[in-house]
Formats: C-alpha cells, sequence, structure tokens
C-alpha cells in the first residue's frame, strides 16, 4: 500500500485512481504487478491524498491539507516524483529525465538523445518504438535506461551488460559489433601467427561478409577466424565452403601398345 514516501518507483505522497477498475495504487507501476491489465497513466482523472486521504482531481498539492504530493508534477503524464530535473518531451510523448539542456529530440530516431550524440550517431527510424531484442521488453517507456550501438539500435542497458557478460560482441538485430573491437582484433592478428594452419589448409581461402562493412572477399581460411579486408574485422560470416588451390597436374606414364605376336618364320 501507499506510505509517505510512495513506493520503490517514485517518491509521492498521492495514490493514482486507475481510470481502468476504480481502484488506488501508488504508481502504474504497482497497479501492473497486481492487476490482470495495465494501468493508462495518460487516462488518470482522480488522486487520493496519502496524508488526509481525500480524493480529489489529480493536481501537485492537495486541496485539503496542503501537502505537496511531488516536487515534479507532470499533469499530461500524471507523473509525481521528486525532483530528477525531470522534463516532458512532446515528440516522446512522456516524461524524461533531464536536465533538459544536455538532451535533443532526434526526429528520424524519434527519442532523445544526449546532446553530444546530435550529428554523431546512427539514425534509425523510430529506433526506441522496438522491443529490446534481449529481453523482448519496451524499451521507449522503460525506467530501465537504454545502451546506444554503433549500428543505431537499442538495448535496454542492463542486457547489454548481461550480454557483454556472456563474451557476446554483436547487436543481436545486425550483427556489427557492438563496441569498438580494435583492440580484439590485434590480438586476434596475433593468435592466428602464433597458430599456423595445417599443410593441407595453409592455401585454403574461403568467400566471407563482413558483418561490420558488408565487404564480400575472399581471404585465407584460418579456424580462428577470417579477417575482412575491407575493414580489417573479425566479424565475419563465412559464405560458402573451403576453396582449395588447385594442384598441379602429375605427369602420366605413357601407354603400352599392345604387341602383335611376332610370326613364325
Amino acid at each position: 500500500m501507499a506510505s509517505l514516501v510512495g513506493c520503490e518507483h517514485y517518491v509521492r505522497s498521492c495514490l493514482l485512481k486507475a481510470p481502468c477498475c476504480g481502484k488506488a495504487y501508488v504508481c502504474r507501476l504497482c497497479h501492473d504487478a497486481e492487476e490482470d491489465h495495465q494501468m493508462d497513466r495518460f487516462l488518470v482523472k482522480e488522486v487520493q491524498c496519502s496524508v488526509c486521504t481525500t480524493v480529489q482531481q489529480a493536481q501537485q498539492t492537495c486541496m485539503e491539507c496542503n501537502v505537496t504530493f511531488g516536487e515534479y508534477y507532470c499533469d499530461i503524464c500524471h507523473l509525481f516524483d521528486k525532483d530528477k530535473k525531470q522534463y516532458h518531451c512532446q515528440p516522446c510523448g512522456i516524461c524524461r529525465i533531464g536536465p533538459r539542456e544536455k538532451y535533443f529530440h532526434c526526429e528520424k530516431c524519434n527519442l532523445c538523445l544526449a546532446g553530444d550524440l546530435r550529428g554523431n550517431h546512427k539514425c534509425v527510424e523510430n529506433v526506441s518504438r522496438q522491443n529490446c531484442p534481449v529481453c523482448m521488453e519496451d524499451i521507449h517507456t522503460s525506467r530501465i535506461g537504454a545502451q546506444i550501438l554503433p549500428c543505431g539500435h537499442l538495448l535496454h542497458k542492463t542486457c547489454f551488460d548481461d550480454m557483454v557478460q556472456t563474451g557476446a560482441y554483436r547487436c543481436p538485430l545486425c550483427m556489427h559489433s557492438a563496441w569498438n573491437m580494435e583492440h580484439n582484433w590485434e590480438q586476434m592478428d596475433k593468435e592466428i601467427t602464433q597458430s599456423p594452419m595445417p599443410t593441407e589448409y595453409q592455401d585454403a581461402t574461403v568467400k566471407i561478409i563482413c558483418n561490420d562493412c558488408q565487404t564480400h572477399c575472399t581471404v585465407p581460411f584460418h579456424v580462428l577466424g577470417m579477417k575482412c579486408t575491407g575493414c580489417g574485422s573479425y566479424n565475419t560470416a563465412q559464405n560458402g565452403g573451403l576453396i582449395r588451390q588447385s594442384q598441379e597436374p602429375q605427369p602420366q606414364e605413357p601407354e603400352q601398345q599392345p604387341q602383335s605376336p611376332v610370326p613364325e618364320p
């Protein structure tokens, strides 16, 4: 139930009256965890004061006891919370943690991004409207921060950290490297130099496709990895089987012609 400090999600001194079932919960997340349906935050009309229990129109200050329901209040999202420099982004349609001047809304990505990414990121149209490719949960309205990959795709920060712990380094959607792998490729160069292939494979080549730069090329085959000739990445995929160098034809012995029997004198 409600307390004077709100719930595990928000610090507030009121409960929201759910427009769907009429029950009072501290926040929509508490409601959704208990009920078999979700609360639409935008349809909330009434709140109940946690101090005097007065039910009233959604507003920042109690009309009865004058307690402040939240240091921050958005009358669109009906979000009450302590001050975290929040701001409501109209294109996003929800509140974001600011401060506002440190973020900008990318029209193509349709997402608020840190100011240092202005003109310095790869746009993917409506990228945050896709679910996280790791947990398949919503990213756009999630309270979990998002990790922006070099390819422009998004993952929950926690999902990204879990992915890294497993040794995965590719975007789950496009297979592009999820961070700068230059140091890793240098280590791979050394390992391959120190681990020559057996004689029968030393001249073998293979066609590959690079997941980082999309180059198609033919390179020497090695069990540790095949290096892209375009960008130097080992994030490549084999395209077909081994190509072995044609062997020099061996000289053939001349066929012996059958001899006719020697006639008797």
